[in-house]
């Protein structure tokens, strides 16, 4: 195991944990667009982060960094795979909360490294401010758990159970209750399942 990682940060460059990581004193390359392998071997690149970032990671980048890359999700996996996990948690009724996880080839579907449910009093909450909460939750998880995943030492568990998945085009069909877009009360949400479900 390389001594000095180089960390390739797959995500916005305003994220608190890119600052966080360069702050440790770690060497972070930081880029949002499409990666191709090349660019794995150019800056020697020993670990990668994906944390907000919107594209699939090929075999061919993560054959480069053989278990060493990893993803933050804010969604208790295996539910709520893919997109919109904070919307869907409501809308379907299922577990909340984050997950730092292996990244393999499939959207959210590696071995898990640590997770946290996260509970809400969804009184006055909105979509915005559960997603807010999730955020600073897997960061928090991150912190907390940065050295031992970089040194290899956490234990990675399968997913079990079915959970779900969403794609982006999904949430098209709940237009109707996303009038205030991520401000919509939560309220809203559970209200419009529940009657789904009776």
């Amino acid at each position: 195991m390389p001594h000095n990682e180089t960390i390739l940060f797959l995500g916005p460059d305003d994220s608190p944990l890119l600052t966080w990581l360069r702050n440790k004193g770690e060497t972070v390359i930081q880029t949002f667009e499409r990666i191709r392998p090349d660019m794995i071997d150019r800056h020697n690149i020993t670990f990668l982060i994906s944390y907000g970032y919107r594209r699939i990671i090929h075999r061919e980048i993560l054959d480069k960094v053989p278990n060493r890359a990893i993803n933050l999700h804010v969604s208790l996996l295996p539910w709520n795979r893919g997109a919109d996990p904070n919307l869907w948690s409501f809308v379907e009724n299922t577990p909340k909360g984050v997950t730092i996880h292996h990244l393999d080839e499939g959207i959210d579907t590696g071995d898990i490294f640590v997770q946290r449910e996260v509970f809400f009093n969804t009184a006055h909450e909105t979509l915005a401010t559960t997603y807010h909460r999730l955020q600073e939750e897997i960061q928090d998880l991150f912190k907390q758990h940065w050295n031992e995943i970089k040194a290899g030492t956490i234990m990675r568990r399968k997913q079990t159970g079915e959970g779900s998945f969403h794609e982006a085009r999904d949430k098209n069909s709940l237009a109707h209750l996303l009038r205030d877009g991520w401000n919509t009360p939560v309220s809203v949400i559970e209200e419009y399942a529940a009657e789904s479900r009776s």
